[in-house]
C-alpha cells in the first residue's frame, strides 16, 4: 500500500455523495471520519459502507482482510470538533452558498493551519465559498460525480486564491483513490456541467420547435452519433429537480449567455412533479423501472419509388450517389429534376425550405437527408420534410432509405438536422471552454468522456466531422435563426479557418 496523500480525511455530509467519497478515501489507505448533523445518518452511512465492502469481498474484488481494514478506517465524528486532526475535510452538503460558507468558517477555526478544506459543490463558485476564510489558499473545489466509486473522474478546482500546492495535492490524492483528476478554473459549471449544456438545452429547443418528439431525438442521437443515452433519457435518469436548477444556475452565472438558456419545458415539468425515473414519470413513463418508449412509425408501403435527383450542392454528394445506387434507386443526372423526380438536398445548417427556394426546386417534391455523418458509421438515417412536401414523396423517400433495413427517422423542417444542431452546439461550447482557458483540451476530453459518457470527447467529435463543417453548420444556423446562441467560438473559428486540429493547444 502507498502512503496516502492525506492520512486522515473528514467527510461532512453522509448522503450518497459523502458515502461514496468516504469509500474511495478509505480504500486509498486514509482514516475516515464521518460527520453529519443527523447522528442517524452517520450510522446509516457506516452500515452502507460495510455492506458495500462485503459485496466487493463476495465478488472477489477485495479480500476479507481488506474489507475489515476499510471498515475499521471509517469512524463516526460526534461533532465538528472531532475533525480537528484531519489533514483534509471534504464537504458534501446542501448546495447553498450561505450554508457552505458558515460551515467552512467554523471548520477553519478547528483544523490545523496546514489542513486542506474542499467543497464538492457542482455549481457554486469556489472563490465565493472561500471569500470569508482567513486561509483561502488552503481551500479548493473537489467535485466528484454520483455514484462516486463508479464515476472515475473528479474535477479539482482552484479558487482565486487557492495555493498551487493544494491543487496539486488534491490531484495526486484523486489518483490514489483510483480516479482520474482534471484541473479546472473556478467558472460556472466547471468542466463537465458546463460542457453538458450543449446536449440537453439544444435538444429541448428542438422539441419546442416541433421538429421531433422526445423518443425520436433520443433515437437519432444514439444511432447516429453513438451516445449511450439520449438527452431525454439522461434527463429522466438525473431527474429535473437536479438538472433544471443547474441549467438555471449556469445561465444566470454567465449573465444570461444565450448558449446556456434553459427551457420552459423543463421548468413546467419540474413544477408539475414530472421529474424523471425516480418518480415513475418524466419524459417517459416507467413501469417496474423500465421506460415505456413509443414504437417507431412503420416504414410506408409504396407501390413505386420515383426517380431521384440530387442537388449539386449536397454535402457528401458522391457518397449519397453511391448510397442511392446501393439501394437500387433510379438516379437522374440532368441539370434539374424532372417533374416526377424525388428531389434530394443535403444541407449543413440550412433548413430544407430555404434550400428549395434558393436552388429553385419544387418544395412539394423536396426532401432533405442529413449527410453530416458518414452513413456507414451510423445505424440510422434522418430525413426532413418542408411544409410543402407531398406525403407521397415523404413516404417514397422513407421507403427508399429503409430498403437495406437501416432505421429511418423523418423529422420536420428546421435549420440544421437534429444531429447537426446538437453536435455543432456541443463542439462550440467545448471550444468556448478552451477559449476561456477553463481547462486544457486534454482535460476537457477526459472530463466529458468519463463524466458524461460521450462516445468520444467533443473536440475529437469535431475533428471527426471536420471543424470547417461544424463552422458551416453554425454560420448557416445563425443565418436561419438570427440567434446569438449559434455564434461560433473564436477558438473554433480560428482552427476551422486554417484546418487545425481542435486538440491542438497553441493559438
Amino acid at each position: 500500500m502507498h502512503t496516502p496523500q492525506f492520512k486522515t480525511v473528514g467527510i461532512v455530509g453522509t448522503g450518497a455523495m459523502g458515502r461514496g467519497i468516504a469509500q474511495i478515501a478509505a480504500q486509498a489507505g486514509s482514516a475516515v471520519l464521518l460527520f453529519d448533523t443527523q447522528p442517524a445518518a452517520i450510522a446509516q452511512a457506516r452500515e452502507a459502507l460495510a455492506v458495500q465492502w462485503d459485496k466487493l469481498a463476495a465478488k472477489g474484488r477485495i479480500d476479507a482482510a481488506q474489507a475489515a481494514n476499510y471498515k475499521a478506517a471509517r469512524q463516526a465524528a460526534a461533532s465538528l470538533a472531532d475533525l480537528s486532526g484531519c489533514d483534509l475535510i471534504v464537504e458534501a452538503i446542501v448546495e447553498r452558498l450561505d450554508v457552505k460558507q458558515a460551515l467552512f468558517a467554523e471548520l477553519e477555526g478547528i483544523v490545523a493551519p496546514g489542513a486542506v478544506l474542499a467543497t464538492n459543490t457542482s455549481s457554486l463558485s469556489v472563490t465565493a465559498i472561500a471569500a470569508g476564510l482567513k486561509r483561502p489558499q488552503q481551500f479548493a473545489g473537489y467535485h466528484f460525480f454520483n455514484p462516486v466509486p463508479l464515476m472515475k473522474v473528479v474535477e479539482v478546482i482552484a479558487g482565486l486564491k487557492t495555493a498551487p500546492a493544494v491543487r496539486d495535492a488534491l490531484t495526486a490524492y484523486a489518483r490514489q483513490m483510483g480516479h482520474t483528476p482534471v484541473q479546472a478554473a473556478d467558472t460556472p459549471g466547471f468542466i463537465v456541467n458546463h460542457a453538458g449544456r450543449g446536449y440537453g438545452t439544444e435538444a429541448l429547443r428542438i422539441v419546442s420547435e416541433g421538429v421531433a418528439d422526445f423518443a425520436t431525438i433520443d433515437r437519432i442521437l444514439k444511432d447516429q452519433v453513438g451516445f449511450k443515452l439520449g438527452p431525454f433519457e439522461l434527463f429522466d435518469l438525473t431527474a429535473l429537480d437536479v438538472s433544471h436548477p443547474v441549467m438555471e444556475s449556469i445561465y444566470r452565472q454567465y449573465y444570461d449567455e444565450p448558449r446556456y438558456r434553459p427551457s420552459v419545458i423543463t421548468a413546467q415539468r419540474l413544477a408539475g412533479g414530472v421529474v424523471g425515473k425516480k418518480r415513475g414519470e418524466g419524459f417517459y413513463r416507467y413501469v417496474d423501472g423500465a421506460a415505456q418508449v413509443p414504437p417507431e412509425p412503420p416504414v410506408p408501403q409504396v407501390d413505386a419509388i420515383p426517380p431521384v435527383w440530387v442537388s449539386t450542392r449536397a454535402a457528401r454528394r458522391a457518397e449519397l450517389y453511391q448510397l442511392l445506387k446501393d439501394l437500387g434507386a433510379k438516379i437522374e443526372t440532368g441539370p434539374s429534376p424532372s417533374l416526377q423526380a424525388l428531389t434530394l438536398v443535403a444541407p449543413l445548417g440550412f433548413d430544407i425550405t430555404t434550400v428549395a427556394v434558393v436552388e429553385r426546386l419544387d418544395p412539394a417534391r423536396t426532401i432533405g437527408i442529413d449527410m453530416l455523418m458518414d452513413d456507414q458509421a451510423t445505424r440510422r438515417r434522418v430525413l426532413a420534410t418542408n411544409p410543402a412536401t407531398r406525403s407521397d414523396m415523404r413516404n417514397a423517400a422513407h421507403a427508399l432509405f429503409a430498403k437495406d433495413g437501416k432505421a429511418v427517422s423523418v423529422i420536420r423542417d428546421s435549420g440544421g438536422f437534429v444531429t447537426q444542431r446538437m453536435v455543432a452546439h456541443i463542439v462550440n461550447i467545448a471550444a468556448d471552454i478552451c477559449q476561456q482557458r477553463i481547462c486544457s483540451p486534454q482535460d476537457l476530453e477526459t472530463a466529458v468522456t468519463l463524466g458524461l459518457g460521450y462516445p468520444v470527447g467533443p473536440l475529437a467529435l469535431g475533428n471527426q466531422l471536420g471543424p470547417a463543417n461544424v463552422l458551416e453548420v453554425l454560420f448557416n444556423m445563425q443565418t436561419v435563426y438570427g440567434d446569438p446562441r449559434y455564434r461560433p467560438s473564436p477558438w473554433l473559428r480560428r482552427r476551422g479557418a486554417i484546418g487545425l486540429s481542435l486538440l491542438h493547444e497553441e493559438d
